[in-house]
């Protein structure tokens, strides 16, 4: 299969580099000024592995659609909308787009894939996510892990599953579009706090963290149509693991910095999301007190200490 990956940051490279091992054809596209993709062209590798001679370069944009049949993205979630202006002044019809990013656009609400929706007609050219745990680090070594393509067309989903899974990745096909996006964005956020429980000393509070995380996200998915029982998933719960401990997650080192500092650099998806979440739950009515403080500590400026006081003081209620 001829596959175009956009985007060549940590996931999109790990990516890549897979769907290359596994025997398929394929392309990374990156910006041409970008300094991950001019470290690619120059050494042909990055911080977390190495591409083989097999895996073709190029800052190309239309040639990389032109050539594939199926179109990976990994990028800034945020970004998505302009990119993908730029995408859709060449000819999609028949393509199949596979997104590898987990948010939600802020200044919309919108799924990822409902952003695409935006740009094209998705019965034309389908359209997929690629959700679930694992970071490149772990699969360069071999050690393998469960991921989840999801879908509102059935066969595309089915295709996809068949040709990406591998004794490294395990992939299962998704039943709920709605549980898939929402879950896979929110654990983000749930990342963040768990960083800043890290950050507190609280570390063993994450066990709650988790348990209630997964039902306040399972109360929106609901909400927004999906199956609440997706956020008990791979989309979701199957990949705190790997955002609420791992040393490598962006979004727990982001939460962790916030009571330590230094300010964490690098993109955490689960800043933005967390604003766009917010703004879906009041929008639709449902209670997220986990998503809300992490909001008010990112973008109010509220005090750490005051937000998770004010989580214990709320009224008695049953578990489930």
């Amino acid at each position: 299969m001829k596959i175009s990956v956009l985007g060549c940051g940590r996931w999109g490279s790990c990516i890549a580099w897979y769907l290359d091992k596994i025997g398929h054809d394929v392309l990374t596209c990156g910006l041409k000024d970008a300094p991950e993709f001019i470290t690619l062209q120059q050494t042909r590798q990055n911080d977390y592995l190495s591409f083989p001679p097999s895996i073709e370069l190029s800052s190309d944009l239309g040639y990389a659609i032109s050539r594939a049949e199926v179109i990976v993205i990994s990028i800034s979630s945020q970004h998505l909308r302009s990119y993908f202006e730029q995408i859709a002044q060449h000819d999609l019809d028949g393509k199949v787009f596979v997104l590898c990013m987990k948010g939600v656009e802020a200044s919309t609400g919108k799924r990822l894939t409902e952003v695409v929706g935006d740009f094209v007609d998705t019965g034309k050219t389908p359209v997929a996510v690629w959700v679930g745990p694992g970071h490149p680090q772990d699969y360069v070594k071999g050690i393998p892990n469960c991921m989840v393509i999801d879908s509102d067309n059935q066969e595309v989903k089915e295709k996809l599953v068949r040709e990406f899974t591998s004794e490294l990745i395990r992939f299962y096909i998704g039943r709920d579009l709605i549980g898939s996006e929402i879950g896979a964005a929110a654990k983000n956020v749930v990342g963040i706090a768990a960083g800043i429980l890290d950050g507190m000393g609280y570390t063993s509070l994450k066990g709650a963290l988790m348990a209630r995380g997964t039902q306040e996200i399972s109360r929106l998915i609901e909400a927004l149509g999906g199956n609440r029982m997706s956020a008990f998933g791979l989309c979701h719960l199957g990949d705190y693991e790997a955002t609420l401990f791992s040393p490598w997650s962006h979004n727990r080192q982001y939460g962790e910095s916030l009571v330590k500092g230094p300010k964490f650099q690098k993109l955490a998806e689960g800043v933005m999301t967390s604003k766009a979440l917010y703004g879906l739950g009041k929008a639709h009515d449902v209670d997220l007190p986990i998503t809300e403080a992490v909001y008010k500590v990112l973008f109010e400026n509220a005090d750490i200490t005051r937000e998770l006081k004010h989580l214990f003081s709320r009224s008695v209620k049953d578990e489930f």
